[in-house]
């Protein structure tokens, strides 16, 4: 069967809708303490969990599967500052992208009043970021500590068996079923990274998408010979 496309999608650019369900997750040892600390819930350590990992690594998949099973929230934390916290504090919270606020004042005088008042009132609080917090320039010292007392779940760089399920993942996000040839040619190809994936099937889709054609090995060549040719 060659690679192929919804009719919808051969005439409009449509956005990819990630599966964020809990049998949508693969498991791998690269992944492995941070599903396992998601379904250790509740008996987190002070009730908080910081997932550290790099853009693709399934950080909002988990967090999805948490909120889910826990009925919470979720939010951006570059948006915390326009949020009522007294609202946010009456259930269980997610907070994604937490690293992004660092140096920004009145995101992080949120953040800190908010992880306070959640364990006051006996919330869980579930924090996403890319790096962990000793990374993070944090200008309120407070918010720092605490960041940095959060129990630490982090997700590895990906085996080639979590690739090739996070590159068949992707395609089928967007409703692709590329060649039985693609996704080993790329694994042979790319860098072995999450970003890596992204940008390569972001890429795969806009050139297939562009020229209406199926995606083929030879339509996966040309990309990867671009983003080289790029990169050089």
């Amino acid at each position: 069967m060659t690679g192929t496309r919804t009719m919808s999608q051969l005439s409009f650019d449509l956005p990819a809708i990630a599966a964020l369900g809990r049998e949508d997750f693969f498991a791998s040892p690269a992944n492995a303490v941070a599903l396992g600390m998601i379904d250790l819930w509740p008996d987190w350590p002070d009730r908080r969990l910081l997932i550290v990992g790099p853009r693709g690594a399934g950080k909002t998949h988990l967090a999805h599967v948490w909120a889910s099973r826990s009925a919470a929230r979720i939010v951006a934390a570059e948006t915390l500052d326009e949020h009522d916290i007294a609202e946010l504090v009456s259930g269980h919270l997610v907070v994604e992208n937490v690293d992004a606020i660092a140096g920004t004042a009145a995101a992080e005088q949120a953040l800190f009043h908010l992880h306070n008042l959640l364990l006051a009132e006996g919330r869980s609080l579930l924090l996403t970021a890319r790096r962990p917090p000793m990374f993070w320039p944090l200008t309120l010292p407070d918010l720092a500590s605490r960041m940095q007392a959060c129990h630490l779940a982090e997700i590895a760089a990906p085996d080639d068996l979590l690739l090739a399920f996070v590159l068949g993942k992707l395609f089928s996000d967007r409703q692709i079923v590329p060649d039985a040839a693609v996704i080993p040619y790329l694994l042979r190809r790319i860098d072995r990274s999450f970003a890596a994936a992204n940008a390569a099937v972001d890429a795969i889709d806009a050139l297939a998408l562009s020229e209406g054609r199926d995606v083929s090995r030879a339509v996966a060549a040309r990309v990867l010979d671009d983003l080289e040719s790029l990169a050089d």
